[in-house]
């Protein structure tokens, strides 16, 4: 008997790691969706490319990199003109991202126009877990036979880009968020005990804007302390005009009539972001008179080359990981009533019957969901992580560029260009969400 349950549950996983059935959930979990598990489950990926990018920047494996020949030969210099021993974590990090962004870039392509959970290639999206690993390990070794030349240069530039458009989706999410939050505590105003979540709703936002405030006034301190800081000046300023703008048009009573649920808890959440990715250029100033953060090559007491090591990590790049993995998450158990934010994302509101799906035995599990119709665009969806592997790319190297004259990686102006415009399109994007009922009245915006 214990031989025949024990052929039954292998055959089981079996089913789960390299067949197309939804995989059986443990008895104190809910029934699933099958959309929502296979979401997070490539969630997972993600973050496990994450997680082994981060341990890359550990001193103690950065020596044991420097010893594979093939990877940085310590007599050699990268890209002709900076010391290997100093970017060695550097270069690990770009090849385990770029095998991340490989993996899903490949399904970006082979999930194209999948219409419904009949589409043999839904299979593929919701099922071969264990060989999707397979796939991921392969693709992450092969990265590391990549020769040097200039392959770190050219795959920042790629970085660059992918953050920049990142960032945009990140504050999509954040919009949708701050949205289903108003609009959840409204409802509750609304069903009883008014004052009560009204004023919860006005404690939030003012501790919001106050936080904004603070941070705003830090940046001034601490990035305008020299006269000749000008750029510093401009770029605070100016966001800080264009957050002032998008929360009076937030509360304007023609927006109000268009979208009751709009108001200031959502202008306050897209202000405190601003001030963040404002925050984050800042520290790529390349010049150290306006940017005291700017993080040097140090060397540990010593001038020789095996003890010269670069610090990546600072403040920015420290809270922007923490926003990558909420955002990351928030992408995969996401369920918008937001018609705007859907198309922008290219989802559907939620779908599937809702029940309670067990087994035969008993046990929860997954179900589909997608018999009709996907709930999100497989392949968006696979961009989008896409478009994360090379967002923390840039973020765990600080947007710092390797190949400078000084033997050194430096921050470059580029960096802070693209902050500065993500935060211009991000709020010019939140500004559309709010005036477009006003604009397209022949749309439906409920």
């Amino acid at each position: 008997m214990g031989a025949c349950l024990g052929v039954c549950s292998l055959l089981s996983c079996a089913s789960c790691l390299c067949g197309t059935a939804p995989c059986l959930l443990c008895g104190c979990c809910p029934s699933t969706k099958n959309s929502t598990i296979t979401r997070l489950t490539f969630s997972i990926f993600l973050l496990l490319g994450t997680f082994v990018a981060c341990i890359m920047l550990i001193p103690g494996v950065e020596n044991g990199l420097k010893k594979l020949p093939w990877f940085c030969a310590t007599s050699t210099t990268f890209a002709g003109t900076v010391n290997c021993d100093i970017i060695v974590g550097h270069q690990a990090v770009y090849r385990m991202c770029f095998a991340t962004a490989a993996f899903f870039f490949l399904f970006v392509l082979i999930m194209i126009c999948v219409r419904s959970s009949r589409d043999p290639r839904s299979y593929i999206q919701n099922g071969f877990w264990f060989f999707k690993f397979l796939i991921f390990v392969g693709i992450t070794v092969g990265a590391f036979f990549i020769p040097n030349g200039n392959f770190t240069t050219v795959w920042y530039y790629f970085g660059m880009v992918g953050g920049f458009l990142f960032f945009l989706i990140q504050l999509i999410l954040i919009i949708d968020l701050a949205h289903s939050w108003s609009q959840s505590w409204l409802q509750q105003a609304e069903d009883g005990n008014t004052k009560c979540w009204y004023a919860a709703l006005l404690i939030c936002t003012v501790l919001i804007y106050a936080g904004a405030i603070a941070s705003i006034v830090c940046l001034y301190i601490y990035y305008t302390g020299s006269g000749d800081c000008v750029h510093n000046k401009v770029f605070i300023s100016l966001n800080l005009i264009f957050c002032v703008i998008v929360s009076v048009v937030s509360i304007l009573p023609k927006v109000q009539e268009a979208q009751p649920h709009s108001g200031l808890l959502q202008a306050s959440v897209i202000t405190l972001y601003t001030v963040f990715i404002t925050w984050s250029a800042m520290a790529n100033v390349p010049d150290k008179i306006c940017n005291p953060t700017l993080l040097p090559i140090v060397h540990n007491g010593s001038s020789t080359a095996s003890t010269i090591y670069a610090q990546w990590w600072d403040a920015p790049s420290i809270v922007g990981l923490v926003i990558f993995i909420l955002c990351t998450l928030f992408i995969s158990i996401r369920n918008s009533s937001n018609q705007q934010v859907n198309k922008m994302m290219l989802t559907e509101e939620s779908s599937g019957d809702g029940g309670v799906h067990t087994t035969e035995d008993g046990a929860h599990r997954a179900y589909d969901n997608e018999e009709e119709g996907v709930c999100y665009s497989y392949s968006f969806f696979h961009f989008c992580l896409f478009l994360a592997s090379l967002y923390i790319m840039m973020t765990l190297t600080n947007w710092y560029l390797p190949g400078s004259s000084d033997f050194s990686v430096t921050s470059p102006w580029s960096a802070v260009w693209v902050k500065i415009s993500s935060s211009w399109v991000g709020l010019l994007l939140y500004l559309w969400t709010l005036v477009a009922p006003l604009i397209l009245h022949d749309r439906e915006f409920s």
